[in-house]
């Protein structure tokens, strides 16, 4: 069975890598806590952040592009490379995992769901979600849908 798309990555991750991200999340966030007047740089910063994938898909573009041009104009044999590139990437969009992966997590590259972690909670933190609060008695499950969307999308 292929493992669930949100947490291949995590899954495929050592312990000591997750546990070591996970504690740079906490601290982040503790850190803001005590100096609420950075939060808006820190959430700039998270919004440039590459993720894993979109770190990946660079790496291998530039790998498969390299050598499909190396094999054209220098020598055939090195048309290996995007043969084996997009092997890699097949095998990570499967499992979560391939080759560069390791290399990427230890060098601090997190998934999508980490970044939004530490986002959703800075922003928390910020007061952006008191628009949950409901404005009338009995609001309506369509009201608290609505005030659950505008949260998010701010």
């Amino acid at each position: 069975m292929l493992p669930a798309t949100a947490s291949r990555v995590e899954n495929a991750t050592s312990e000591e890598q997750n546990r070591r991200l996970a504690a740079e999340i906490t601290e982040s966030i503790r850190y803001h806590a005590e100096h609420p007047e950075k939060i808006d740089r820190r959430l700039d910063e998270l919004d440039r952040e590459w993720d894993i994938e979109r770190t990946l898909e660079a790496n291998a573009a530039t790998l498969a592009l390299a050598g499909t041009l190396l094999g054209a104009f220098v020598d055939r044999r090195f048309l290996v490379l995007p043969a084996a590139v997009t092997g890699f990437l097949l095998q990570h969009a499967l499992q979560g995992w391939c080759p560069p992966v390791p290399v990427f997590r230890r060098l601090g590259v997190r998934t999508t769901a980490e970044i939004n972690r530490e986002r959703y909670a800075l922003k928390a933190i910020r007061g952006d979600f008191r628009r949950l609060d409901p404005t009338s008695p009995n609001p309506t499950p369509r009201e608290r849908a609505e005030a659950a969307s505008e949260a998010v999308m701010t």
